[in-house]
C-alpha cells in the first residue's frame, strides 16, 4: 500500500483509539529523546577534552549519565548517517548512501527520498502507542514524498525538510508536516526569525502535549553545520576572545556583505566568536530540554540520547582546528578516519545509567534501532537489521558486541572503513579500483591512524578485504563507479 494513502487511513483510525501505554512487563514504555547536533566534532564537549568552548549542560547530561568513547555515527555526511540511524542498517545496506538530490520534484528543495517500503524506528513505535515528532533537519526525501517524515512514522515534523535549505539560519520558510510555515522577517536578504530557536520550541512544546503519553521525540539540530551565524547577542558574548578570527568572504555573483542572502553559506567576519556562539546555543537548547522533562516529572521514565551526525566540516569559514575539534583524531566530515566518523554520544535516564559513567562499548548509529526496540519493551524481531542493542551497557548488564563495523562513501573517489575490535581498515579511491590497497591501523596505540601496518598484519588486511566485499550490496542509486561499468 502507497506510504502516503496508508498514513492519512492511519491518521484517521488512531483518532479513535487509545495507545497502548503498558509493554509486556505492565510498566509505562520508556520515552525516548534523541538529540543530534550537525557537524559537531568529538572533541567539542567539555566532557570530551574541549578547553576553548564551554558547554556546562552537556557536561552535566554526561555527569548525570553514560559518556561513550567508541561510538560512531551512519556515515561521514549528513543524509546516509540519518538513513543507517532511521533503518538500523549500515551504509552497505541502507537505502540512503549519499547527499544526492536526484529524483526530486519540488524546485530547489529536498534530497533523495527514502524509499517507499522503508521501515523506521519511528514507524515502529508509533505503531506500538508511542507519540512521534521530528524537530530540526530532516534530509530524507523532498516535502510530499515517500521519505517526507510524516511518512516515515513521524506524527509531528517542524523544521528543515531539505539539509540544503537548512545551510541558512535564517530561511524564507520552514515546514509544519505538510504546509510551508513562512518566517516572519526573513525576506531573502534581513533577518529576525533565527530558525533555531524556532524549533527548538515547538520540541519544547511536543513535551508538554506528550508528558502523559509514552514519546519519541528526534532532534535533529542544524547547529553548528554552517552557516556560521547566530543572533548578535551570542557573537558578541565571544567577541574577541579567539583571536586572529578567522574571516569568510561568500563567493556568490552579486553577492553583497552587508545582506543576508538565502542561498550558499553567507559572509562571516568573526568566524570563530560565531562558531562558539552557536555551540552555546545548542548547549543551551539541550539544558532547556534537560530542565524540561525533569520540571514536567518524567526525568526517571525518559532516556536522552545525545550525539553528532558526523565529524566536523570545513566549510563557510569552519575552524576545526583552531578548536582542536577532533582531539586526537584524524580526518573531517568526508573522511572515513575517525575524525569523520566517530562522535561523542551520551545517554542521559536517571534511576536506570550509573550517573559519571563512561564505557568504550564500540557502537554506532545503526544501533539505535534495536536499542530503542528493546527500550520500548517490544518483542517482535525485525529482520535485515544490523544494528545491536546497546541497552545492556546503559543499564550495567553483559553485553553483545559487534563482529565489525562498517562504512562507504562513494564520493571523493569511493571510500570504505572498517572497524574490527582494535583495527582500522580504510580504503581510498576505490570508485575504479574495488581492489585498492587497504590502510590498516591499531586505534590501541594510534588512535590519530598515523602509523599504516598494512604489510606487517597481511591476514588482517585480508579480513578488512573480506569484510569489505561481504558488508556491500550493490546499489542501483547509489553506485561506485566500477559497479555503473558492471552495471550499464
Amino acid at each position: 500500500m502507497n506510504k502516503i494513502f496508508t498514513f492519512f487511513l492511519v491518521a484517521i483510525l488512531l483518532g479513535c483509539q487509545t495507545p497502548k501505554d503498558k509493554t509486556a512487563a505492565g510498566k509505562k514504555p520508556t520515552n525516548i529523546i534523541f538529540i543530534m547536533a550537525d557537524d559537531l566534532g568529538y572533541g567539542d564537549i567539555g566532557v570530551y577534552g574541549q578547553s576553548l568552548l564551554k558547554t556546562p549542560n552537556l557536561d552535566r547530561l554526561a555527569r548525570g549519565g553514560m559518556r561513550f568513547t567508541q561510538h560512531y555515527s551512519g556515515a561521514t555526511v549528513c543524509a546516509p548517517s540519518r538513513s543507517s540511524l532511521m533503518t538500523g542498517q549500515h551504509t552497505g545496506h541502507t537505502f540512503i548512501r549519499g547527499n544526492s538530490e536526484r529524483g526530486f520534484t519540488l524546485a530547489n528543495e529536498g534530497q533523495y527520498a527514502l524509499e517507499s517500503d522503508a521501515l523506521t524506528i519511528a514507524e515502529v513505535l508509533k505503531d506500538n502507542g508511542y507519540k512521534t515528532g521530528a524537530f530540526g533537519k530532516w534530509g530524507l526525501g523532498y516535502p510530499g514524498s515517500e521519505g517526507d517524515p510524516n511518512f516515515q512514522g513521524f506524527d509531528e515534523f517542524y523544521g528543515y525538510n531539505c539539509q540544503r535549505v537548512a545551510h541558512n539560519y535564517y530561511p524564507t520558510h520552514l515546514w509544519n508536516n505538510q504546509e510551508k510555515d513562512s518566517l516572519v522577517g526573513n525576506d531573502g536578504k534581513t533577518t529576525e526569525t533565527y530558525a533555531p530557536d524556532l524549533i527548538h520550541q515547538k520540541a519544547l512544546a511536543f513535551l508538554n502535549k506528550n508528558k502523559s503519553e509514552p514519546f519519541f521525540m528526534y532532534y535533529p539540530s542544524v547547529i553548528p553545520h554552517a552557516e556560521l551565524i547566530a543572533p548578535e547577542k551570542y557573537i558578541a558574548k565571544y567577541r574577541g576572545q579567539f583571536l586572529p578570527e578567522k574571516k569568510y568572504t561568500a563567493r556568490k555573483k552579486g553577492f553583497d556583505e552587508k545582506e543576508y542572502q538565502v542561498g550558499r553559506y553567507n559572509s562571516q567576519a568573526e568566524g570563530h566568536a560565531a562558531f562558539a556562539a552557536m555551540v552555546d546555543i545548542l548547549d543551551q537548547q539541550v539544558g532547556e530540554i534537560l530542565d524540561k522533562v525533569h520540571a514536567l516529572g518524567i526525568a526517571e521514565n525518559t532516556l536522552i540520547i545525545f550525539t553528532s551526525d558526523n565529524g566536523p566540516h570545513l566549510e563557510g569559514g569552519a575552524d576545526p582546528d583552531y578548536f582542536d575539534s577532533n582531539g586526537p583524531l584524524r580526518g573531517y566530515k568526508r573522511d572515513l578516519y575517525e575524525g569523520g566518523i566517530r562522535v561523542p554520544m551520551i545517554a542521559y535516564w536517571p534511576t536506570k545509567i550509573s550517573a559519571n559513567s563512561t564505557t568504550g562499548h564500540l557502537s554506532a548509529f545503526w544501533d539505535f534501532f534495536p536499542t530503542a526496540i528493546e527500550i520500548a519493551g517490544l518483542q517482535k524481531k525485525y529482520n535485515n537489521i544490523d544494528g545491536i542493542s546497546f541497552l545492556p551497557t546503559l543499564t550495567g548488564r553483559n553485553q553483545e558486541k559487534h563482529q565489525y563495523l562498517y562504512w562507504e562513501f562513494m564520493e571523493r573517489g569511493g571510500r570504505q572503513a572498517v572497524r574490527l575490535e582494535q583495527w582500522k581498515g580504510v580504503r581510498m579511491n576505490m570508485s575504479r579500483d574495488p581492489n585498492a590497497p587497504i590502510e590498516l591501523y591499531r586505534l590501541t596505540d594510534d588512535l590519530g591512524e598515523e602509523n599504516n601496518l598494512a604489510n606487517q598484519h597481511p591476514e588482517i588486511v585480508k579480513k578488512m578485504e573480506d569484510i569489505m566485499r561481504q558488508a556491500h550490496q550493490y546499489s542501483e542509486i547509489f553506485p561506485f563507479k566500477y559497479e555503473k561499468a558492471e552495471n550499464p
